[in-house]
């Protein structure tokens, strides 16, 4: 059940914070890294990270991000699958 609620918790955070990156891009002020977004979606926020770009229109032409984040959700919905089944 914690799990659960972290992985709410962070993928809400993440989503928000793509959105916050992206005003603060079209206001010309200082950006948040992009080291940290991805990192926010390897700590389980890849989902929200996803929602963010397609909803805030943010990150979605820079490759590490249009095919990272991708990949990301695939590695852990993949270590999910295993971590549920195949042990």
């Amino acid at each position: 059940m914690n799990y659960i609620l972290y992985l709410i918790a962070i993928n809400v955070a993440t989503f928000f914070t793509y959105g916050i990156d992206k005003w603060k891009a079209r206001k010309g002020k200082w950006r948040i890294r992009e080291a940290s977004l991805l990192m926010l979606a390897v700590l389980g926020g890849s989902v929200g990270a996803w929602l963010g770009m397609k909803v805030w229109h943010h990150k979605t032409q820079h490759k590490k991000f249009k095919y990272g984040v991708p990949a990301i959700i695939i590695v852990q919905f993949a270590l999910l699958v295993y971590f549920l089944y195949g042990r």
